[in-house]
């Protein structure tokens, strides 16, 4: 087993990861941002590392910084978590070169299975049925346009390099290609670093069912049961659970079974996830994620394996514990990403802000997998995931209810989060007779009695520092705590700049709002300006393109008119309420 494992990321992954690590006696290493200075996996590791920066790329997607970071601290394993760099084959090539471990599959069956489209070829070919689609990257408008027209509309422009619903796009009809193309490109690179897409037929309501993968350095190869992912909002998966509802034992059977057989045709090691489309008594290959996925607690739950600690024995170059026969699935786990967002009306707008009270549910058969308590900050340039709140029960009912109970013993003050939504999906009669598909909650789902929340999404916020205190300080890149007393104070979360209190009150500095003004939903970064000055709109055009929490967002106009002021330009962070367009 490894003595020292850094974990290239941060949130409740990273929380996961070294708590197992601890339970094994391996110590571990945190990396951070300077967002991320006082974060909870910060503050659980060993020893932490600062990474420098703000964004994804200038801190968790740069490389050099990282293994730097491995170098120095003497780390001799690297856990990438998921997201970040959990895919990317180049960077696990780099990281064993620099002699030391990934805990992950070889980079050369990541790089077959990270490739959404080589990972299509390999499915054909060791038998897999997959959703039709392109078998190389879309260069150009017209190849989706020809595309959509050969296989019908709507089209799926999803990420060549990526994985869980970021950089997908589904596009409706021709006129939608421009929006739905860039969108897609834009995406895929500020969360995985590359901005290749293909193309895949729409399928309308089908269920999503992953199948967990487990294969070792010796030729064993599990699968370890599978989940229903299928409550999701735009791609993003909100509600998984195991074993999936109303599928089929034969059905079942057969998915696992073609799991295992291209996990070997691959030459994969470690965990994976291959992921089906089920729709009509048939089944296709959607895709293999070459990680460990978000929701992989539900497996823990029902298998009764931890399967991070199955993950670094693996790594360590041990046989896998269990073989198929080993492996009992009992009873139903459900899972609820609890994010913070705003599902008000059924938006979801992200609810970046300081935690000012959280308390988590407890009670038997509740799990909470959480990366933040109360006094963090959740900040607007990473996911906006906080927690994952499971429950386990006998049969499906009882871990409805169950979870339920728990979903209604959350506690949390200065950030707006999903659990209403999440209720209202676990109470529908739908959801309770297994009658939803992928598209359900877009479609179906109605959040228009869920009503705005105040007191959260106020952004980034200062803190009053208290006398004594403890300060974190770093020498040569490494995080020490110090206690230090100073005058009490009040740090600011940044200057007020002239452009940003234009955008909110006006070029005069008062306070203005009316029809015509159009404001920035959220905070946030403008990554695309739609309309110039003396463009003609009309209500409900999209006149920006807003990033926040790694979700892009269009900004519309709220009546007709012309464009008379633009008060944001491509790269401008704004808060909620700012002005970004007014319409005269």
């Amino acid at each position: 087993m490894f003595s020292k494992v850094l974990v290239a990321n941060r949130g409740e992954i990273a929380v996961r990861v070294m708590r197992t690590c601890r339970e094994l006696g391996v110590a571990t290493v945190a990396v951070y941002s300077d967002v991320d200075r006082h974060s909870m996996h910060v503050r659980l590791a060993d020893e932490a590392w600062a990474l420098g920066g703000r964004t994804a790329a200038e801190s968790y997607l740069n490389t050099d910084a990282i293994l730097g970071v491995a170098r120095r601290s003497g780390a001799d394993a690297l856990h990438p978590g998921y997201g970040f760099f959990s895919e990317n084959a180049e960077f696990a090539r780099a990281v064993s070169e620099a002699g030391v471990v990934y805990v992950g599959p070889p980079p050369d069956a990541m790089a077959l299975m990270g490739d959404k489209i080589s990972s299509r070829r390999t499915a054909i070919v060791a038998g897999l049925t997959v959703v039709p689609g392109t078998s190389s990257p879309v260069e150009s408008e017209d190849e989706v346009v020809a595309f959509g027209d050969e296989h019908g509309w709507p089209v799926a422009v999803k990420a060549a390099y990526g994985g869980g619903g970021r950089g997908m796009r589904v596009v409706l009809d021709a006129a939608a290609v421009h929006v739905g193309l860039d969108a897609a490109r834009r995406e895929s690179h500020a969360y995985f670093g590359r901005d290749e897409v293909y193309l895949e037929r729409y399928l309308a309501r089908p269920r999503h069912v992953e199948v967990q993968v487990f294969a070792d350095s010796q030729g064993g190869a599990v699968w370890l049961g599978e989940r229903d992912c299928s409550c999701q909002r735009r791609h993003q998966k909100l509600v998984e659970e195991s074993p999936s509802p109303g599928l089929p034992d034969d059905v079942r059977q057969a998915m696992g079974e073609a799991a295992v057989a291209l996990a070997r045709a691959c030459g994969y090691v470690n965990a994976g996830t291959v992921e089906f489309l089920y729709e009509d008594g048939a089944w296709y290959f959607l895709e293999m994620n070459a990680r460990l996925q978000v929701e992989h607690p539900v497996t823990e739950m029902v298998c009764g394996r931890d399967l991070v600690a199955e993950q670094l024995r693996v790594a360590a170059g041990e046989p896998l514990s269990i073989d198929q026969e080993s492996i009992e699935r009992r009873g139903h786990a459900i899972e609820c990403r609890l994010n913070a967002e705003d599902p008000a009306g059924g938006r979801f707008i992200p609810s970046p802000g300081t935690i000012t009270r959280l308390s988590y549910p407890g009670g038997y058969g509740v799990r909470v997998d959480a990366g933040y308590a109360s006094g963090d900050t959740v900040s607007q340039h990473y996911d906006n995931l906080l927690a994952k709140v499971l429950a386990w029960g006998h049969d499906r009912e009882e871990a409805r209810q169950r979870l339920i109970r728990a979903l209604k013993e959350t506690v949390v003050a200065g950030v707006t989060t999903n659990v209403a939504a999440h209720l209202a999906i676990l109470e529908h009669p739908d959801f309770v007779n297994g009658e939803h598909s992928t598209s359900w909650v877009d479609e179906r789902l109605d959040l228009s009695a869920i009503l705005p929340v105040g007191g959260g999404g106020g952004g980034e916020v200062g803190r009053t520092a208290p006398l004594p205190r403890d300060v974190d300080v770093e020498v040569e890149g490494r995080r020490y705590q110090v206690r230090v007393w100073t005058p009490d104070d009040t740090v600011p979360s940044g200057p007020v700049t002239p452009k940003a209190r234009a955008r909110r009150h006006g070029p005069g500095g008062a306070e203005v709002a009316g029809p015509g003004q159009v404001p920035a939903p959220m905070q946030g970064t403008i990554v695309e300006v739609l309309v110039s000055v003396g463009d003609q709109v009309e209500a409900g055009k999209s006149v920006c393109v807003l990033e926040a929490m790694k979700m892009e967002n269009l900004v519309s106009a709220d009546r007709a008119g012309t464009v008379v002021e633009l008060r944001v330009s491509p790269g401008d962070t704004v808060g909620a309420g700012d002005v970004v367009v007014v319409i005269g």
